[in-house]
């Protein structure tokens, strides 16, 4: 298979368009002022082909901040795209489109993947998609969105998730996470007074969330939500461990960017030596895979300003292009099978 890649900093789809023929699958990642625009517009230019589209900002050796990004597989791929809608409440009432799309697919473990754009209610999603995919092993990585919308096939979506199954026809798939954090310290901290529908973390050992981070790392109010890159919070999931994001201050109480319940047992994460914890992915990669067709990853928006911050955004693209074709959604929040993940890269890459 192939992978495509055009943009536009203005935002001009033909222009980001331009010099593809016969996708097979197409990934439109647009801004908010001109999605519903540009999801017309595709469906015109490419009629009946699967399509998934969200908000947000994309790449390749660049970034694509405020314009449109395309990025589309074809020669050698079968795709089927569509969307479960009502995630907010109960998403599982639509599970029947993605059961009917394995179906036609006819799926193995080696050779395909979910690739999914969220509006929302990650947790829940993904636990409601991979009860279908778990049967099959298949692979699902995927990010959210911004403004609570999602487009598949020509048709935008709010309170949705939208899909699309690829399956190589001349190669394996498989998926990968990378975190760049580790345990600080011994600190183990039970969550309560937690709110799971605003992501609200209210007490930590009993004492209020906000004091006992600032107490820990000396920092003030005002300094929680920057902290964040360099230390958030992580729940031990097995051999895993989810990272849990900062978003706020909410009085007493932190906002997340991840759902917390009571008694979720958490720990304290710090950065590690992200430059070279990169350089040991791609080495990863290029162990598993003699030839790349192509990678697709989803970066977090948090890693893409820590990245930013410390000049090496541009860096990390130049040495993730050493695999081959790479592109990629800056995204809210990413997925791994079933897992809800922040501050972290999956991507999955095609022989």
């Amino acid at each position: 298979m192939r992978q495509f890649f055009g943009m536009s900093q203005s935002g001009d789809l033909k222009e980001a368009v331009q010099g593809l023929n016969n996708p097979q699958l197409i990934m439109l990642l647009s801004n908010s002022d001109q999605f519903e625009a540009h999801v017309k517009k595709l469906e015109e230019l490419y009629p009946k082909v699967p399509s998934i589209g969200c908000i947000g900002m994309s790449y390749d050796t660049s970034v694509v901040e405020k314009g449109v990004g395309v990025i589309a597989f074809y020669d050698g791929i079968s795709a089927a795209a569509n969307v479960l809608e009502e995630v907010s409440t109960m998403p599982v009432k639509y599970i029947e489109r993605l059961e009917q799309d394995v179906h036609k697919i006819n799926p193995s473990r080696e050779n395909t993947v979910c690739i999914d754009f969220c509006a929302g209610n990650d947790a829940c999603v993904l636990t409601t998609i991979y009860s279908v995919l778990k049967n099959g092993n298949i692979p699902l990585v995927g990010g959210t969105g911004d403004a609570g919308k999602v487009s598949a096939n020509g048709k935008v979506y709010q309170d949705a998730v939208a899909y699309a199954l690829v399956k190589s026809e001349h190669g394996r798939v498989k998926a990968y996470k990378e975190n760049i954090y580790h345990q600080m310290g011994n600190y183990r901290f039970i969550a309560s007074k937690t709110d799971k529908a605003n992501y609200l973390m209210g007490q930590l050992n009993g004492m209020p969330a906000k004091q006992v981070y600032q107490d820990i790392l000396g920092i003030s109010e005002r300094e929680i939500q920057t902290q964040t890159f360099k230390n958030p919070f992580g729940k031990i999931n097995g051999d895993e461990t989810c990272i849990i994001s900062i978003k706020e201050v909410s009085g007493n109480a932190l906002t997340c960017f991840r759902q917390v319940n009571d008694s979720d047992v958490l720990i304290m994460l710090e950065l590690g030596d992200y430059r070279q914890m990169v350089k040991d992915t791609i080495r990863m990669i290029k162990s598993d895979f003699s030839k790349i067709s192509a990678v697709f990853s989803v970066n977090c928006l948090f890693r893409y300003l820590l990245f930013s911050e410390n000049n090496y955004m541009e860096e990390y693209l130049q040495e993730m292009s050493a695999l081959g074709s790479h592109t990629g959604l800056v995204g809210y929040g990413e997925h791994y099978y079933n897992q809800f993940v922040n501050q972290s890269m999956t991507c999955v890459v095609f022989e």
